[in-house]
């Protein structure tokens, strides 16, 4: 689970960078890159809800 987190914590970070160049700078790649990065990290924390939900039982 420890893993999962720093997962997210790092994609999270990936995609505050790439959505900071869009939004400042008007980046159309970073925006691609931006989006990206947010379908893994929701498929990322619907893995760490499922692993908490294990974790609970």
């Amino acid at each position: 689970m420890k893993e999962l987190i720093a997962q997210i914590a790092e994609l999270y970070s990936a995609f505050e960078k790439d959505a900071n160049a869009q939004v400042e700078n008007g980046n159309k790649a970073a925006g691609t890159r931006a989006r990206k990065a947010s379908l893994e990290i929701e498929k990322a924390l619907k893995a760490f809800r499922k692993a908490s939900l294990e974790a609970a039982k």
